[in-house]
């Protein structure tokens, strides 16, 4: 398949799941964060059409598909104005992880509830310390018999609270050179030692975000997801996909702006004409456009070179659709804003809230300083300054 065209397979996807988002909508979401609630409706919808976990394999209940049409599924929810956060975690990357490199009773246990959305894992890597720097993560594992001890700290970690689990990102001592390597680990909501505390966002949304605790956590062996010895390699088997779907949720965004925006413009008129006829409104709703349509040319992209296995490659062109997808939406949601003047700072309206959401897309779950520390170093050969 080219990178660039999509086949009919996925324009089909594209529609079925527009459909669906059109049936629920942003009203629905807003109701949703409003009551304190989770969209558990969207979501099992979702499920059980399939969506949740298309890109899960077949043998354990899912799609059979890739990170190429879980991002469709995303973008298209987003574009309708419901986006499910906990899609990036729970299926792209947990789901993914435990796909690849899980034992048979991790993927047995884990990847049908995933798949059918009857469970959800969270992920945990960012720590107050060391931010996503997985180099500097302080969060360790120690081997105590068979059991395994985690100790260390969590930050703005997503849907801790309806998450069934978390795979956290912890360090191990390699025993031939004493230094600390990353490795992953399925951490259950009641484990012992397992604390969570909500921080309060100025962002409004479903998804919570906590900061986690693990004191002295006693875990059996078989929590450890992988080899040992190929943690890294495993964790960056979970960050591409992360980031291509953190494309997908900043495009959908930017597209659910943009179409306010657009039927805003053709209908609001001041002198003659629609407020659309006016270069100085229209020209930057058109740049919108062209910058989300090559966002998502780089997502898909990256889509189909993680799915073909190019882990190297699919790495560069994840971050590179990330930084374009969240420089994208957030130009789109302040166009949108401002096209539609005092009525976009309006809570009928609904974009006012967008402002803080679109920034999410330049910090999470990587800034766009570190992709571009990442693109010096990797793609141009640049030398490092840190």
């Amino acid at each position: 398949m080219s990178a660039t065209l999509e086949t009919e397979e996925h324009k089909a996807l594209r529609a079925a799941v527009a459909a669906l988002g059109k049936r629920y909508g942003r009203d629905y979401l807003v109701k949703v964060v409003a009551d304190g609630g989770h969209p558990d409706e969207l979501w099992s919808e979702a499920a059980k059409l399939g969506y949740l976990g298309v890109n899960l394999p077949e043998a354990y209940g899912g799609g059979g598909g890739g990170i190429a049409e879980l991002s469709i599924v995303l973008e298209e929810l987003g574009a309708a104005g419901c986006p499910l956060l906990m899609m990036v975690v729970s299926p792209a990357i947990c789901g993914t992880v435990i796909a690849r490199f899980g034992t048979e009773e991790q993927k047995r246990a884990w990847l049908p509830g995933l798949a059918d959305g009857t469970r959800t894992m969270a992920f945990g890597i960012t720590e107050p310390d060391a931010g996503s720097n997985s180099h500097r993560i302080t969060t360790t594992a120690r081997r105590d018999g068979d059991d395994w001890i985690l100790t260390g700290r969590k930050v703005f970690i997503s849907g801790v609270d309806i998450a069934h689990a978390t795979l956290i990102v912890g360090r191990t001592e390699d025993a031939r050179t004493g230094r600390l390597k990353p490795c992953l680990f399925i951490v259950p909501r009641d484990a012992d030692g397992f604390e969570r505390r909500r921080i309060d966002m100025e962002l409004q949304g479903a998804e919570k975000q906590f900061e986690l605790t693990l004191d002295d956590v006693r875990l059996p062996a078989d929590v450890l997801v992988g080899d040992e010895d190929a943690g890294l390699l495993q964790l960056f088997a979970g960050l591409n996909p992360e980031r291509v779907m953190t494309a997908a949720f900043a495009i959908g965004m930017g597209r659910y702006a943009l179409s306010r925006a657009v039927a805003y413009a053709r209908e609001r008129t001041v002198w003659k004409e629609p407020i659309g006829a006016h270069q100085a409104i229209a020209h930057p709703l058109a740049q919108s456009h062209i910058e989300l349509e090559l966002a998502r040319l780089m997502m898909q992209k990256a889509a189909l070179l993680y799915d073909s296995g190019d882990d190297v490659a699919a790495g560069e062109a994840a971050n590179m659709a990330k930084y374009a997808a969240g420089e994208a939406c957030v130009k789109a949601v302040d166009q949108a804003v401002h096209t539609l003047g005092g009525n976009g700072l309006t809570r009928e309206f609904g974009l006012a809230s967008l402002i803080t959401a679109s920034r999410v897309s330049r910090i999470a779950p990587v800034s766009r300083e570190m992709i571009l520390n990442y693109v010096s170093h990797q793609s141009l050969g640049l030398p490092k300054s840190y």
